[in-house]
Order: structure tokens, then C-alpha cells, then sequence
């Protein structure tokens, strides 16, 4: 039987659920409160030039091709994806730099320039990811809803120690400092310390030694609206700027979604892309809550926030030891790390993650000049402090980190300027506490540990994206689409019953 379904939140999972779907034959809306479609996934365009807000780091291609596919169509006619290699560019407190590489040669032959005796315990280290990738991969597109599931997979997580915090679990195999941190930094993309993130998590290594890292034409906001065209074609109604106040609950059933106007849409199944925990504090009334109440929402540990500073410039940098993806870290890691997470205290300094996309693709600016966004580590709304009185100092304080270290003149050359901040991430992408990831991928906050894709509460609502199973990151939010769109609807791809009228 087909179904009308509201999909809530336009970011990678909800158009993922809402595409699926809708190929099944299902009515399907969907509601985004911003201008444009993309969710963190949103493009700004300044002054001629395109930055991705979001995620820049795109792996596992055939999960973009599963979704092309499940709508009978093929991916390279929406949009193009071009591989790199090196996948990042790692700078130590001194500036050298490391190029971590697709293949094992290459790895070697760059640890050899760092640390020769290290070698063989990155290989060690290596097949260890792979017994972990190996292990868990099939499980990473399955929900976890009963207890079962969860202890389907703990021989194998404790028999791999993939219970051990990621920096720990790298330190056994590896004894260089600097080593142990560039083979250790994946979880901060999923918004995880490396000091706690289960090793499970290098899951993330092996997504990217099987299939490479890629960068789409256009940035990410060209599969943005690849998804956008392909929702187009098969009938999905997309609302921008509408708002959703609340989700309308019949006793143990959502029954559709009240918007920030006072209207109603009625709806049989609920998806929500929304964060988790803004979700049930804020769409959802407190006396229908009996299991996600205020208190468990605030026992839940979150992700760090960040800083992200948007900008363009009027001259190339190509003369740079930049790649596309740099990661710049400082010399203090594990104090700083623990500032963060903690959520103590804004920290002095930072490690950073600056991303150069024009040296892939010159088209996402205009002709000589640079495109660029600087990522800073932050902690989340739970610190102390004072965003608006610090955003600016912030701000130059970091800018002039680079123009000293790795762009010269940089500040007298910026002709594009944008900035977000923990405000940004709690007011206008509604996430709990200005976590830039949702729900931290700890131990205890893990598979069914985790938010369920299908809520506990209330049988035909759904949740896709960062802060459900299987977590943050574009692969893990995708498959959080295809979990919700098979739990709703486990028909076979390309068996399809009547439309629903």
C-alpha cells in the first residue's frame, strides 16, 4: 500500500529517504525551513564565488549510485565525481607536510620521509582496519533496533579491541607521535574525539582505502542538486522556506506536522531529518515523551561545534604547499582535544582543516582567484562562551595564523567573506547545543545504543541523518536514508505497486 509521507529536512539522509521512496511509489513531500535545498550540505554563492557549507569529503561512490539506481537512473548523468590522491595533506606544528595516499606503496614510501621504524606497524595497523571493515561494513546500511542486533557484533568488537578509543587503538601499532596522530584523526569527521571514539569508527580508513576520496564538480553542492533534479522527476513536492513548529501525535503514531504558519499536513509516515535531540525537545510536545524526555535528551553526550570561515581571494595560491584537503595540526593534540570535547573553555589555539577546492576545480570561482574554507575545532553551546563578543576575534586571530604560515598577504587579498559559529549550527540548522555533528559517537552512544532509525516512541516516525544509526559523515547519513526508506517499505528496488492517489 503507498503511502503519503512527510520527509522533514532536506540534508543528505532526507533526500536520500525521500528519492527512495518516492521511487517506490509513494507520495512523498518534503519540508526545508532554508532557501535552498542541502541541509549542512548548503552552497553559499558570494561574489562569484561557490563554497560548500558543509561536507567536503566524499567517499563510497556506489551509495550515490544505489540511489541513482533504485530510480532507475544513472549517476554520471546528474553529476560528475573526480578521485583524489593524496586524500589529505597533514601538517605538523613545524609545517611539514604529509601526504596521506590512496595506496599502501605510497604510504610507505611517505612514512619512510617521517619515520622509517613506523612502517611496519602501519601495516600492522592496516590489516587490523581491514578485519574491522570487514567485520562491520555489512552492517553499516542495517538498523540496529533490538538488543540482538547489538550483540550480534560485539565478539567481533571485542575481538578486534574495536572498543578502544581510536588514538589508543592506533598507539599499539604505531609509536611515532605525529604518526599516531595522522592515522588517528578520522573521527573528528564524524564529530568524534579520537581519544573516545571506538575504533569500530575506523570503519572511516577502509571506506576510503576501498573506494577513494572524491570531490564532485561544482563542489558538493552539485550533488545537492543532482538529488534536487532527480526529487524533481519523480514527483517529490519540495517546500523551501517552511518551517516545521510540530509533529502531530495520535496516540502512539505521529499523524503529520503542524508548520511555523499554523497549518497542517497530514501525513502516514513521518521521516525527519532533523537533529534527534532539537527533534523531540522542541516538534514533539513533552507529555507525549515518555523514553526521549528533557533529562535523557541532556544526559546524552554531543559533538563539538566549529567555526568555519567562507573565503574567496583575488589572487592564486598555487605556489603553496596546499592541497585540496589540508589538515594542519598543532602541538598540543591531546590537551586540545580534551578543551574541546569538554567543553570547558574556548582554547587559544587550534588544529585546522582548510579546504582549497580550486585547485580542483577553477570553475567554483572567478577566473585568477581562490577559493577556500577554514574549519576550526570549537566546543559546543554548553561552554561558557560568548560567541557574540568572540566570533570576530576569533576570526582574525585564525586568519592571521595563515597569513603567517600559509598565505601570504592573505588579508589584503580577500574580496569573499563568510562565517558561522556554534550560533549558526543551534539556530539555523536546529541542532542541540550548536553540536556541528549531533549525538558523539562514543561507545555507549553506538548502533543501538544510538537513536533508532525507527523511533521508540512513536511507530511510523523515522529518523535519517547524523545524530541517528549509523551516525555523521555523507556515507553514514545516506545509509541512514536507505535504513528508514527499507524499514518503511522493504520492497525490492524496482518492484513497484499502483501509485498512491
Amino acid at each position: 500500500m503507498k503511502q503519503k509521507i512527510i520527509v522533514i529536512g532536506s540534508g543528505f539522509g532526507g533526500m536520500a529517504a525521500a528519492i527512495r521512496l518516492a521511487a517506490k511509489g509513494h507520495k512523498v513531500t518534503l519540508l526545508e525551513k532554508r532557501d535552498q535545498l542541502g541541509g549542512r550540505a548548503y552552497q553559499y554563492e558570494i561574489n562569484g564565488f561557490k563554497f560548500d557549507g558543509g561536507p567536503t569529503v566524499i567517499t563510497a561512490p556506489y551509495m550515490f549510485d544505489e540511489i541513482f539506481q533504485a530510480a532507475g537512473r544513472q549517476r554520471q548523468e546528474y553529476m560528475t565525481l573526480v578521485p583524489l590522491d593524496p586524500f589529505y595533506r597533514i601538517f605538523d606544528a613545524e609545517g611539514r607536510p604529509f601526504n596521506y595516499y590512496h595506496q599502501m606503496d605510497d604510504m610507505l614510501a611517505e612514512i619512510e620521509r617521517f619515520n622509517p621504524s613506523a612502517k611496519e606497524g602501519y601495516r600492522r595497523f592496516i590489516e587490523r582496519t581491514i578485519a574491522i571493515f570487514n567485520a562491520f561494513h555489512p552492517y553499516t546500511d542495517k538498523p540496529f533496533l533490538k538488543l540482538a542486533d547489538m550483540l550480534k557484533i560485539m565478539p567481533d568488537v571485542m575481538r578486534l579491541g574495536a572498543f578502544q578509543g581510536s588514538y589508543g587503538f592506533v598507539s599499539r601499532f604505531v609509536k611515532d607521535e605525529f604518526l599516531r596522530r595522522v592515522f588517528s584523526f578520522h573521527p573528528l569527521l564524524i564529530g568524534g574525539s579520537p581519544l573516545d571514539t571506538p575504533a569500530i569508527y575506523s570503519l572511516i580508513v577502509q571506506f576510503e582505502k576501498t573506494y577513494g576520496v572524491y570531490y564532485a564538480l561544482g563542489g558538493t553542492g552539485a550533488i545537492v542538486n543532482a538529488f534536487g533534479r532527480l526529487m524533481d522527476e519523480l514527483g517529490v513536492q519540495v517546500h523551501l522556506e517552511t518551517e516545521v513548529a510540530e509533529i502531530l501525535i495520535n496516540g502512539d503514531k505521529v499523524s503529520g506536522v503542524r508548520l511555523a504558519d499554523g497549518s497542517r499536513v497530514e501525513a502516514d509516515v513521518v521521516v525527519c531529518n532533523g537533529d534527534v535531540a532539537f527533534t523531540y525537545r522542541h516538534l514533539i510536545p513533552t507529555p507525549y515523551r515518555k523514553k526521549y524526555t528533557n533529562r535523557r535528551l541532556d544526559w546524552l553526550k554531543y559533538s563539538m561545534s566549529l567555526v568555519v570561515i567562507y573565503f574567496g581571494t583575488k589572487r592564486r595560491y598555487l605556489d603553496s604547499q596546499l592541497h585540496h584537503h589540508n589538515i594542519i595540526l598543532n602541538q598540543r593534540y591531546k590537551g586540545l582535544l580534551r578543551d574541546v570535547f569538554s567543553g570547558r573553555q574556548l582554547p587559544e589555539d587550534f588544529s585546522l582543516y582548510l579546504h582549497m577546492p580550486t585547485l580542483t576545480d577553477a570553475s567554483i570561482a572567478p577566473p585568477g582567484c581562490e577559493s577556500f574554507y577554514v574549519l576550526s575545532l570549537v566546543p559546543n553551546l554548553e561552554s561558557p562562551t560568548d560567541w557574540a563578543q568572540m566570533a570576530r576575534p576569533y576570526r582574525d586571530r585564525l586568519m592571521q595564523f595563515l597569513e603567517d604560515n600559509y598565505l601570504p598577504d592573505l588579508q589584503a587579498n580577500i574580496v569573499a567573506e563568510h562565517q558561522i559559529d556554534p550560533r549558526h549550527f543551534q539556530n539555523t540548522l536546529n541542532s542541540y547545543r550548536g553540536a556541528a555533528f549531533s549525538v558523539q559517537p562514543t561507545l555507549l552512544q553506538s548502533a543501538w545504543l544510538r537513536p533508532h532509525n525507527r523511533s521508540e516512541e512513536f511507530a511510523n516516525l523515522y529518523f535519517v541523518g547524523a545524530g541517528t544509526h549509523p551516525g555523521a559523515g555523507v556515507p553514514s547519513v545516506l545509509a541512514s536514508g536507505k535504513i528508514a526508506a527499507e524499514l518503511i517499505d522493504p520492497t525490492p528496488v524496482g518492484v513497484k505497486e499502483k501509485v498512491y492517489v
